[in-house]
C-alpha cells in the first residue's frame, strides 16, 4: 500500500525497517511502532491516512506474536538497550570514517540511520540529552558531508562547527517534537487508548534546509558536545555496511577498557542502606545495558554500566 503524501514523515523510519527485515527485526519492530505512533500524530483521520495506519497496526501485531519470545520486545529495557546499542554502533562507525577522512556513501547513511535509530528511542521514552546530542549531530554531519561530496568539495574531518539554525537538508529531518505514547505490556495494538485520533499533529517532518545545505565549515563552535572518540568505535560494522575496499580499510584501534573501581571489587551492601523499588528497576537497567553491550564486544560499556549498577546496589547512591 502506498504511503499517503500526509505521512511522508514517516518514510525514512519505514524505509529502514524494511531493510532491517531479516537483518535484525528487533530494529524492524520498533522502527515500524515509531512510524505509527507518529503517523497517527500526523493524521489518522483521512480516511487512506487512517486505511494505511490500520495496515501498520496489523504488521505490528503479527510482528509482537512472532517475536513474542525475543527478550527485546518483551521486555521494554532490554529492548531500549537493543536500539540505543545499535545505533551508537551505527553512530561510533561513521565518527571513526569521519575522523580519519575517510567520506564515502556507507559512512552517510550510517551517520543519518543512527540518527533515525535515536529517533526511535522515544518510542521508550524522553531521550537523554546525551542521545539528543548525538542525533543531532549525526543528521548535520550526514548533510555537511553529502552535500561536501556532491559540490566536489572536500569536507573537513571530525567535530567542527555547526550553525545551530541549520536545518538537516536531503539527509536530515526534524526531530521528533513529541513523545508518542508507548506501547507497553500485552494486548493488542487495538486495544492501546489511541482509537486512531490522538487530535492535533505537532510539527514534525521532513524539512529542507535553507538553501543546498551546509557546503563549508560553519560557524558554530561544535566541540564542547561530547562526541565519543572514532577510535572507541566496536570492531564490527554494522550489517548493512560493506567493509571499505582493502586499501581504505583502518587500521583497528585498541580498545579502552575503563579501570575498576577498587571499592567494588569486594563490594557489599552497606549498613543503613534502604533500596527503594526505582533502584532495583535502574541497577537491572545497568545489568541489562551491560548484557546488550557484550553482544557488541564493547568491554568499555559493559564494565561501566556493571560498576554503575554495583555502586547502587551497595550505596544507594548512583
Amino acid at each position: 500500500m502506498a504511503l499517503p503524501p500526509q505521512l511522508k514523515a514517516i518514510q525514512h523510519y519505514l524505509r529502514t525497517a524494511q531493510e532491517h527485515e531479516k537483518r535484525d527485526p528487533v530494529v524492524a519492530y520498533y522502527c515500524r511502532l515509531y512510524a505509527m505512533q507518529t503517523g497517527m500524530k500526523l493524521d489518522s483521520k483521512t480516511p487512506e491516512c487512517r486505511k494505511f495506519l490500520v495496515k501498520l497496526m496489523d504488521q505490528l501485531e503479527t510482528m509482537k506474536k512472532d517475536l513474542g519470545e525475543n527478550d527485546s520486545i518483551s521486555q521494554e529495557v532490554v529492548g531500549n538497550a537493543h536500539i540505543e546499542n545499535y545505533a551508537l554502533k551505527m553512530f561510533l562507525y561513521a565518527d571513526n570514517e569521519d575522523r580519519s577522512g575517510r567520506f564515502h556513501k556507507n559512512m552517510i547513511k550510517s551517520f543519518y540511520s543512527s540518527s533515525l535509530l535515536l529517533d526511535v528511542l522515544s518510542v521508550f521514552g524522553e531521550l537523554s540529552e546525551e542521545n539528543i546530542q548525538h542525533r543531532k549531530y549525526a543528521r548535520w554531519k550526514a548533510t555537511y558531508i553529502h552535500n561536501c561530496l556532491k559540490n566536489g568539495e572536500t569536507p573537513q574531518a571530525g567535530p567542527i562547527g555547526m550553525d545551530e539554525d541549520e536545518e538537516a537538508g536531503e539527509f536530515g529531518a526534524e526531530g521528533f517534537s513529541g513523545q508518542g505514547a508507548s506501547f507497553r505490556g500485552g494486548g493488542s495494538f487495538r486495544d492501546q487508548d489511541h482509537s486512531l485520533d490522538p487530535g492535533p499533529a505537532p510539527g514534525i517532518g521532513f524539512a529542507p534546509g535553507p538553501g543546498s545545505g551546509p557546503s563549508g565549515p560553519p560557524t558554530t563552535n561544535y566541540n564542547n558536545i561530547h562526541i565519543p572518540p572514532g577510535a572507541h568505535a566496536p570492531a564490527n560494522t554494522p550489517a548493512e555496511l560493506p567493509p571499505p575496499a582493502e586499501a581504505d580499510k583502518p587500521v583497528p584501534a585498541p580498545r579502552s577498557v575503563p579501570a575498576v573501581d577498587p571499592a567494588l571489587l569486594h563490594a557489599t551492601q552497606q549498613g543503613g542502606v534502604h533500596l527503594s523499588p526505582e533502584d532495583f528497576t535502574l541497577a537491572q537497567k545497568y545489568c541489562k545495558y551491560a548484557g546488550s553491550a557484550l553482544q557488541y564486544e564493547d568491554v568499555g560499556t559493559a564494565v561501566q554500566n556493571l560498576q554503575k549498577a554495583l555502586k547502587l546496589l551497595t550505596t544507594g547512591k548512583e
